[in-house]
């Protein structure tokens, strides 16, 4: 299988015109692209689809491909309907409307009375579109939306930008069906897109240069099985330096995370008081006295044994902190998690950052507003293009740097752009970054690739997430919860590897909706 590109609206297009050349015309494309949506909906909606289907195409290839929808349901004896936001059309837009046409598809003014149907299928815009609506189609998609049906969407509901996430018309999709790969604007725009759907339309290989996305079967390949042999220190040592006085909190979540991917030692760094509360809390941990301004010798003895570290979980943003990091940074070789309050100690000084990192394996987790503070000039680019502002910052800083939010991007200072997209609202909680990062540190204290450790580790968190809200709900979810569903990720992660199931085609990928509630 070939890796699931994100795409822009620019590399789609260019997709489009390798098949081309390739041998495989723009019209193939759009066949299988539309029968592809009917087969989808056939499986997903097949009540809604007895009572008539009514498909809402637009003047361009995203309306061809809703004229072929038309004609595979109607060639099923499927009860449908065509309505048009009027325009001129594509050449491929009119001869597939011909086909569609002949074959019999009966057609009804976009502002005239309409047939009682079950199903929407949303064919107006597509792939490039962006700017305001035109007015026809405004107020045809004004209509859709008021009839409170389940749409589907080809490509992506009409209004939605699909390359910042930006929607123009407020229609949401209850399904979203795309071709070969995902478009960068379904993974801003969840809540518009509802469940995703990737189809096989018969695309070569994507660019290896484009973003592509963290499969949870790519993530359960890359969590290292433990051998039959194995003993605590066969599965790394971890170290995490952090928990200061009233934050022990985030040191615990972090340990406790790294215990529950399978690292065999854990340790914590802290300062006496808060290592008193560690050690009646945490029976499992190993702790270590210092103090956050100079580095202990055992302190220092403990990070040159180390496998990994993990630095920042509720570290304070006290005084010095910044060369206290540079510090514990000199005394291991050990690759290094630099998270939180670690991140925010170079505020305003992403060099200092960059010096600490160079000639070492770092992975750097900011969430957004930690990203600002480490690179300002950059903040403008987050919320519509999270890939080149982690492409940018990584190669800058010298790190593995994890962008946390929705989604989650890592990318590598030499190149290669991963995106993550799973999880839901319950990760938005305090504490949800620190069981990242021990995650992240038990995976590197065993030897895993640093961005792929990285990636792998927001797949499992996003997924225990998931776990933990069918139980709790999103909105009660507490981090403690998201590490408590570790195993059940684990146990899926092993079923997948030993009996992968695959899709139902042509379906080659599928997210569901984040759960919200």
């Amino acid at each position: 299988m070939f890796p699931l590109p994100v795409l822009t609206s620019e590399q789609a297009r260019l997709w489009d015109r390798e098949a081309d050349l390739a041998g495989l015309p723009l019209a193939a494309l759009m066949e299988s692209a539309g029968r592809g949506v009917a087969a989808v909906v056939a499986a997903r909606f097949p009540a809604a689809l007895r009572q008539g289907t009514l498909v809402a195409v637009g003047p361009g290839n995203n309306g061809g491909d809703g004229w072929v929808v038309a004609r595979a349901l109607e060639a099923a004896g499927l009860p449908v309907w065509v309505t048009s936001s009027g325009g001129t059309a594509s050449a491929l837009n009119t001869l597939e409307a011909g086909l569609a046409r002949a074959a019999g598809v009966r057609e009804v003014e976009p502002d005239g009375p309409w047939p009682a149907v079950g199903l929407l299928v949303d064919a107006i815009l597509g792939t490039g579109a962006s700017g305001a609506l035109r007015p026809n189609v405004a107020a045809l998609v004004a209509r859709l939306a008021e009839l409170e049906l389940p749409v589907v969407a080809v490509d992506g509901p009409t209004g939605l930008d699909l390359d910042t996430g930006v929607s123009r018309s407020g229609l949401r999709a209850d399904l979203t069906v795309t071709f070969g790969g995902y478009r960068r604007g379904h993974l801003l725009a969840r809540d518009d897109v509802g469940d995703l759907a990737v189809i096989d339309i018969g695309f070569g290989p994507p660019l290896e240069a484009w973003p592509r996305l963290l499969t949870e079967r790519e993530a359960a390949r890359a969590v290292p099985r433990l051998a039959a042999d194995a003993h605590k220190g066969a599965r790394g040592r971890v170290v995490i330096v952090g928990g200061d006085v009233g934050m022990t909190g985030a040191a615990r979540l972090a340990a406790r995370a790294a215990f529950a991917a399978g690292a065999g030692l854990v340790h914590v760094v802290a300062p006496e008081p808060s290592v008193a509360v560690l050690a009646a809390a945490e029976p499992d941990l190993q702790t270590c006295i210092s103090s956050f301004d100079d580095l202990s010798a055992a302190a220092r003895s403990l990070l040159e044994r180390a496998d990994a570290v993990v630095i920042g979980p509720g570290l304070g943003r006290g005084p010095g902190r910044a060369a206290f990091v540079a510090e514990v940074v000199s005394a291991t070789a050990a690759p290094l998690v630099i998270d939180a309050d670690g991140l925010m100690a170079f505020a305003g000084g992403a060099d200092g950052l960059a010096a600490v990192a160079a000639g070492r394996t770092v992975v750097a987790t900011p969430h957004a507003g930690e990203f600002r503070a480490l690179l300002p000039g950059m903040a403008a680019d987050l919320g519509v293009d999270p890939w080149s502002a982690a492409a940018v910052a990584a190669g800058q800083l010298g790190v593995i740097l994890l962008l946390k939010g929705v989604p989650t991007v890592v990318a590598g200072p030499a190149g290669g752009v991963v995106t993550v997209a799973a999880g839901n609202p319950g990760l938005a909680t305090g504490g949800s970054g620190d069981t990242l990062a021990g995650t992240i540190g038990a995976w590197l204290g065993q030897g895993v690739e640093a961005g792929l450790a990285a990636a792998a580790a927001a797949q499992a968190l996003g997924s225990a997430a998931d776990h933990a809200a069918r139980r709790a709900t999103a909105r009660a979810v507490r981090p403690m919860d998201v590490v408590a569903a570790l195993p059940e990720v684990w146990r899926r992660w092993a079923q997948i590897r030993r009996d992968p199931v695959p899709p139902p085609l042509p379906i080659i990928h599928q997210l569901p909706a984040p759960i919200r509630t």
